[in-house]
């Protein structure tokens, strides 16, 4: 303890001492001057009420109606303090009184002029009963004055009072001291928080970007497992459309032309939707739950699976129903089952059988993943979901997969196991609790719109020699004038130079220093009323698209759905456009 605080400490009593001798002085002027002002209220609330008596009773005087007088006196009684009251007439004889238990009223009065006056514990007033200027009588009321013990308790209560505030003075004389001690550390110890506050919210920062970048590297991983058994199929897509594009080479008969087309048209909508499905599963998207019908969603990736895996590997998926909705983040949930499938093709070098199942079980629902590959050893099974262990040589894997599973399984609330019976093959089951939330509201399939001509004279920007030409053909079968400019630079040349467009059809994704997007937006700001469509191929970009709140028409598409689009674009810009068959060119507008 410092000089400084011992003096600090000494003086504790003196101050509060000092505090009291001033708080009692204090309360004793207060005391008197409470009672002075106790006294005169008192009286002028009394007098107040024998100057209402006096009023009262002046015409019950002065027509000697005693018992009229006598009911106002009662009227008295409600006042507790009043012991005493009295009505004499100008003779000074009595014509009405109320005495409380104890107390005498004379019959015959003293004559008294106009007063009030305290004496032995009471307070006397007399008021003079007048009508017209002449006096009738007196009102007399006699009240009990605040008795001295109440008096004494109430100032002993204000002294006690008092006191206690000398005590809590020289309490707080004594903590204020600790305080500021204990404010100075405090002060310290938040400065050090807030440090390691700081620290925590960098880390944390750092540690969602590196979850995220993990989740996307598992996401890569998966999708480069399975680039062979893509590549083998895209390979037998493009020997359907080559093969059909030799034979209807040799081929004049409209039957047979007409049936090879359906072939490759059916092998570019194969690609079309693997493609599709492999770019959605690819994009790096935050996490985020949604309502699902586990089923439908395993049941929406048998092409992926099928398409993906070795053909000497059969898929069959199974949904035991009814089926309650489950709560998970969709890209999640696939990316686990896709590991999973992975994991079994490579389980399975000879080709075999993938069974994934879905079934309820108790308050959760458990997907099943079964092949009937080579099983997994005793001592390994307990630690294939450790991330990065792996059995495969190096290149051929990294472990990762797995651990996605196990990951996503607890991040969901639900659970992952795996067994490996005797005779072979690995079980692996998946189980995510069961919600009572409600599923989202599907949408309707949209009906098959005819394509459809209309009026109106189209600027394409498009790089790709080959793109633009089928392009091009579309627009004129269906009656469409236009133009073509290679790079968004271009179009935009044309647009500032006066050249006049229905609609501005451009690819997203283009060389030069303007792509289809920064077109979109620049031709927004110059030709606020032009309507823009722009297409692409990429994801990533159709999302930037659809965020910038331009209109989106994904490739490939095809002429009735490009005739919809540019329907649709027009008519909300104010132009028209009417129905007709493909090929019919009768009101086609010529370029």
């Amino acid at each position: 303890m410092t000089w400084v605080s011992a003096i600090r400490t000494r003086g504790v009593p003196l101050v509060a001492l000092a505090c009291l001798a001033v708080l009692l002085v204090v309360g004793v002027f207060v005391s008197i001057t409470h009672e002075r002002a106790m006294k005169v209220e008192l009286a002028r609330d009394a007098g107040a009420q024998a100057d209402l008596l006096a009023s009262a009773v002046s015409g019950a005087l002065a027509f000697d109606d005693a018992e009229a007088a006598q009911d106002y006196v009662d009227a008295v009684q409600v006042n507790p303090n009043v012991l005493a009251a009295a009505v004499y007439d100008e003779n000074n004889r009595l014509v009405a009184s109320y005495a409380r238990a104890g107390e005498t009223i004379p019959a015959t009065a003293t004559p008294r002029p106009e007063t009030t006056q305290f004496q032995d514990g009471r307070l006397y007033v007399v008021r003079p009963v007048t009508e017209g200027g002449q006096t009738l009588g007196t009102a007399r009321l006699r009240l009990m004055d605040t008795p001295a013990s109440q008096r004494f308790s109430r100032y002993a209560g204000m002294m006690l009072v008092l006191a206690l505030a000398a005590l809590l003075i020289a309490v707080l004389a004594l903590t204020q001291s600790a305080l500021r001690r204990a404010n100075r550390s405090l002060s310290t110890r938040a400065a050090e928080l807030a440090e390691a506050n700081a620290r925590l919210q960098e880390e944390m920062v750092e540690r969602e970007k590196a979850e995220e970048a993990l989740r996307q590297s598992q996401k890569m991983e998966a999708i480069g497992r399975l680039t062979g058994g893509v590549a083998h199929d895209f390979n037998n897509l493009l020997m359907v459309v080559s093969s059909a594009i030799d034979l209807m080479q040799r081929s004049d008969n409209p039957e047979r032309r007409r049936t090879l087309m359906d072939g490759m048209r059916q092998a570019v909508d194969r690609g079309s939707g693997l493609t599709r499905q492999l770019l959605a599963f690819s994009r790096q998207t935050p996490l985020r739950t949604a309502v699902i019908d586990a089923g439908e969603q395993i049941e929406s990736m048998r092409i992926l699976l099928e398409r993906s895996l070795r053909e000497d590997i059969a898929v069959e998926i199974d949904v035991r129903r009814p089926l309650k909705p489950i709560e998970v983040d969709v890209g999640e949930l696939e990316l686990a089952i896709l590991n999973l499938a992975v994991n079994a093709r490579d389980a399975m070098p000879e080709g075999g059988t993938l069974s994934i199942s879905v079934r309820p079980r108790g308050e959760t629902v458990c997907v099943e993943v079964r092949d009937t590959g080579v099983g997994i050893p005793p001592d390994l099974i307990g630690r294939i979901f450790e991330p990065f262990f792996t059995t495969k040589a190096v290149g051929k894997g990294t472990g990762l997969g797995l651990s996605q599973v196990y990951g996503f399984a607890r991040s969901s609330g639900g659970s992952v196991t795996v067994a490996s019976p005797a005779d072979g093959g690995a079980i692996f089951s998946l189980c995510l609790p069961a919600t009572d939330k409600a599923m989202p509201a599907t949408a309707e399939p949209r009906a098959t719109v005819p394509a459809t001509a209309g009026a109106g004279h189209i600027l394409l920007v498009e790089d790709d020699d080959a793109v633009a030409a089928g392009v091009e053909g579309m627009l004129a079968d269906l009656g469409y004038t236009h133009e073509r400019a290679a790079t968004g630079d271009a179009a935009l040349e044309l647009v500032r130079g006066g050249r006049r467009y229905d609609l501005i059809l451009s690819d997203m994704v283009m060389p030069g220093d303007l792509n289809g997007l920064g077109l979109a937006t620049e031709l927004r700001s110059l030709k606020p009323g032009l309507p823009v469509i722009l297409t692409t191929g990429f994801s990533e970009a159709a999302a930037t698209a659809n965020k910038a709140g331009f209109r989106l028409l994904s490739k490939p598409y095809g002429l009735d759905e490009l005739a919809g689009t540019l329907a649709a674009a027009l008519a909300s810009a104010g132009g028209h456009a009417k129905v007709r068959e493909p090929g019919d060119h009768r009101d086609d507008l010529q370029a």
